[in-house]
């Protein structure tokens, strides 16, 4: 039996803020400032949208379980690419932020799917804050993966113009293995991702259209 405060919209709504912002912050002493205004945007933009409409309204499971499933699959695939193509290290030498391969893992191989997964029987029994993640993840992977594909335009912090792999200490970490995406110096428009970064945006776009619409017919 799953306790009724988890059902409290006050408790749901406390919960959610402390989330916001608590995690761009814990994110920028750990990581940097880059990857936390994609994450702290995407979080605040789903609290804004969560409020107003799974919050209010929670969504019948057999609408958004099956968009939610299909987008974190879809990021699933994508964070592979990203690995094998040193998507962390890359990001270090593109901002000069300390984001190892291990931090990597833990956040989005190991936690991450945690998180889906308790998500996922949160929506089932439509609890609120399920809600919010699941905002948050059509939301982010959903329509902030473009990005991926700015960054090859992007000159990087670290000598953007060798293009060989760099190993450095940012921050008291040593990054091991920082590649060059940059453009003007590779000659190939590429970044970790980026191939498969339109497979999460798909179910995730559409996810948004769909709640909207949702909540503009119950008006």
């Amino acid at each position: 039996m799953i306790h009724p405060l988890f059902f409290n919209q006050k408790f749901s709504i406390a919960v959610v803020i402390i989330i916001t912002i608590t995690a761009p912050i814990a994110g920028y002493f750990s990581i940097g400032l880059p990857p936390v205004i994609i994450v702290g945007g995407s979080a605040l933009i789903a609290l804004i949208c969560w409020q107003k409409t799974y919050l209010k309204n929670p969504v019948n499971p057999s609408v958004i379980l099956p968009l939610f499933v299909l987008t974190v699959a879809a990021l699933q695939i994508h964070i592979v690419e990203e690995y094998q193509m040193e998507f962390a290290p890359a990001m270090s030498r593109l901002f000069r932020i300390p984001w190892s391969e291990k931090s990597f893992l833990m956040v989005f191989a190991l936690v991450g799917p945690t998180v889906y997964t308790l998500t996922s029987l949160g929506l089932y029994y439509r609890i609120p804050i399920a809600g919010f993640v699941a905002w948050f993840i059509f939301i982010g992977p959903g329509v902030a993966e473009f990005t991926h594909f700015i960054f090859p335009l992007i000159s990087p912090e670290l000598l953007p113009h060798d293009p060989h792999s760099l190993t450095d200490s940012i921050a008291g970490s040593v990054i091991e293995n920082m590649p060059n995406y940059y453009y003007k110096t590779t000659g190939t428009y590429y970044f970790p991702g980026m191939w498969t970064a339109v497979l999460p945006m798909i179910p995730g776009c559409f996810a948004i259209v769909k709640l909207l619409t949702l909540q503009k017919n119950n008006h």
